[in-house]
């Protein structure tokens, strides 16, 4: 059976992020993870999660300037020193969070950058950021994002994403799979999960349209979904990396048949 892990990013708006991981135990997740922990001490969210007896699981690179438009460095050529500026802090904050998991985030290329040597500026930064997270047992993650949420993004598909970790060659470094992204940007989901089963690392799940609840009414089947999911052997989390509707435990149902929400809990 699938393991979930709360994205404290998305889920429980309506309290402050400090607050959410026991509000996330409270719910019966056992894992969380979110975007960006970079404006918050790295002694206080610690204390949060192992007071609440959750698992981390993920969180990203700093994005830089997000209201700019900054969507990460990694694939960059002119960004190279704002990347391994900001990937040190993110490992700095994955050793004192206990955190196996760090999403590299690319970035959105100029419009006049070839994408060839963006690419190849992807691979060397990868390749640099393995070396470093290696011996912190930390696996390094990318993820392709769809073009209505993220236009221009470097990594657009898993085939590309692929294609990216073979040059890198390095076994820490794997694709984060979100269902969400792809059945936005490609569809095919269950053959894309088949296909790239080896390198997945991290699995996420959100609600096709609308990035809700993966509930009754939207485009993916998850129950189909997460039963292949099962059958193909994924033993990883899958992060609920989705913005509630109307409040997080009323839209919780959907997780009801995997211990989650339940409502006598």
């Amino acid at each position: 059976m699938p393991r979930f892990a709360a994205n404290l990013s998305m889920m429980f708006p309506e309290i402050p992020f400090l607050e959410r991981f026991a509000a996330a135990r409270k719910a019966g997740f056992t894992g969380v993870e979110f975007l960006f922990p970079y404006t918050f001490a790295k002694a206080d969210i610690l204390a949060r999660r192992k007071e609440a007896g959750l698992a981390q699981i993920l969180f990203n690179t700093p994005p830089g300037n997000w209201e700019a438009g900054e969507r990460g460095f990694a694939a960059l050529p002119r960004k190279q020193d704002a990347f391994r500026r900001t990937f040190e802090q993110a490992l700095d904050y994955a050793v004192a969070l206990e955190n196996p998991r760090i999403h590299v985030m690319a970035g959105i290329p100029a419009a006049d950058d070839d994408l060839e040597a963006c690419a190849a500026c992807f691979v060397e930064n990868l390749s640099w950021a393995a070396s470093l997270a290696g011996p912190q047992i930390i696996t390094l993650l990318i993820e392709p994002l769809n073009p209505v949420d993220m236009p221009g993004y470097f990594l657009k598909s898993a085939d590309q994403a692929a294609e990216i970790l073979k040059r890198v060659g390095a076994p820490n470094v794997k694709l984060q799979y979100d269902l969400y992204h792809q059945q936005m940007s490609r569809g095919a989901v269950a053959e894309t999960l088949r296909r790239h089963l080896g390198i997945i690392g991290h699995i996420q799940v959100a609600g096709v349209p609308g990035r809700n609840e993966p509930d009754a009414g939207q485009e993916l089947n998850v129950s189909y979904l997460f039963k292949l999911i099962d059958e193909l052997g994924y033993d990883g989390w899958i992060g609920c990396e989705y913005r509630p509707r109307n409040g997080t435990d009323a839209g919780l149902t959907w997780l009801r048949p995997y211990g989650i929400g339940q409502l006598d809990r």
